[in-house]
C-alpha cells in the first residue's frame, strides 16, 4: 500500500502531529507488529499532543510576559514573607476558575513581577489566556486608542482575557480620564475574569493614591474584596550577585 498520498493528505489537512507520527512509524519496522487500532491511537495521541503544544505556545506569546518565570522555580529561601501554602493554592489555578484576584505588594526588587509572571505562566499551561501589562503604559496607550478609534476594541480584548496582570500599580499619579479607564477595565472583569496587580504601595494606601474618592471607591470595590493578598518584605533581590550562566535566576 502506497502511503505517500496519505502523508500528503495529512499535510494538506494540517494534521502535522499525525503526519510526523506516521512518518516515524514508516521508519520503524517494528511498528508493523502493532494492530491498526494501536497505530491509529498513536497517531491521534501525537496530534493531540502537538496541538496542545501549539496552543500553549500561542498563549505564552500573546501573554507577553516580562519574565521567563515558572512557579516551580520559586525561591522560598529568601526572607520576604512568602506563604508556601498560599503559593501552592495559587499554583493550582482554581482561583482563576472562581474569577478571584491576586494583589502582590512590597518594596522594589523583592520579586513581585517575577511571581506575577510565574503565576501567569502557570495559567497559560493550565489552558487560560493571560496578558502582562505595565499599568502606566496601559493607561497612556488607552488615551491614544481613544484618539484613533481603537478604544472599544482594546477594552474588549482586555475584558475577554482570563488573567490580566497589571504591574506597577500606583507608580505614577493618574488623571481623571485614566481613573475612568481603569474603572471600565475592572468593571468588565469583576466576577467574570481574574486580575493580578503588583504595587510598591500597601493596599491600604491605594485609595489615597488614586486621588478621586468616588472613583477610588468604585475601582477598589471591584478589585480588593475578592482577592488573595501577598505582602512581601525584605531587601531587593537585585542586590544578590548576578549568575552569569544565561539562565533566569528564580525570584
Amino acid at each position: 500500500m502506497l502511503l505517500h498520498p496519505t502523508l500528503d493528505t495529512l499535510q494538506r489537512l494540517r494534521l502535522i502531529g499525525m503526519y510526523n507520527a506516521l512518518h516515524e512509524q514508516l521508519q520503524m519496522p517494528e511498528s508493523a507488529q502493532l494492530s491498526f487500532e494501536e497505530r491509529l491511537g498513536l497517531l491521534l495521541d501525537r496530534e493531540a499532543s502537538e496541538r496542545a503544544t501549539r496552543r500553549l505556545r500561542t498563549r505564552l506569546t500573546q501573554a507577553r510576559l516580562r519574565a521567563n518565570a515558572a512557579i516551580e522555580d520559586l525561591d522560598y529561601r529568601s526572607h520576604r514573607g512568602l506563604d508556601r501554602a498560599l503559593m501552592l493554592r495559587l499554583a493550582g489555578c482554581q482561583w482563576l476558575g472562581e474569577h478571584l484576584n491576586v494583589l502582590i505588594t512590597g518594596p522594589t526588587g523583592v520579586g513581585k513581577t517575577w511571581i506575577a509572571c510565574a503565576l501567569a505562566n502557570k495559567a497559560c499551561r493550565e489552558g487560560f489566556s493571560a496578558r502582562y501589562l505595565r499599568l502606566p503604559r496601559l493607561l497612556q496607550d488607552l488615551g491614544i486608542a481613544r484618539a484613533d478609534g481603537r478604544y472599544p476594541k482594546v477594552l474588549a480584548e482586555l475584558a475577554k482575557t482570563d488573567l490580566l496582570v497589571l504591574d506597577d500599580w500606583g507608580l505614577a499619579p493618574t488623571t481623571d480620564e485614566q481613573r475612568r479607564d481603569l474603572l471600565e477595565i475592572l468593571d468588565d472583569r469583576c466576577e467574570r475574569r481574574s486580575t493580578l496587580v503588583t504595587s510598591q504601595l500597601p493596599v491600604a494606601h491605594w485609595h489615597e493614591a488614586l486621588g478621586d474618592p468616588t472613583l477610588a471607591d468604585a475601582i477598589l470595590d471591584r478589585l480588593v474584596h475578592r482577592a488573595y493578598k501577598l505582602e512581601l518584605r525584605g531587601e531587593s533581590l537585585r542586590k544578590r550577585p548576578v549568575e552569569l550562566t544565561g539562565e533566569p535566576v528564580p525570584a
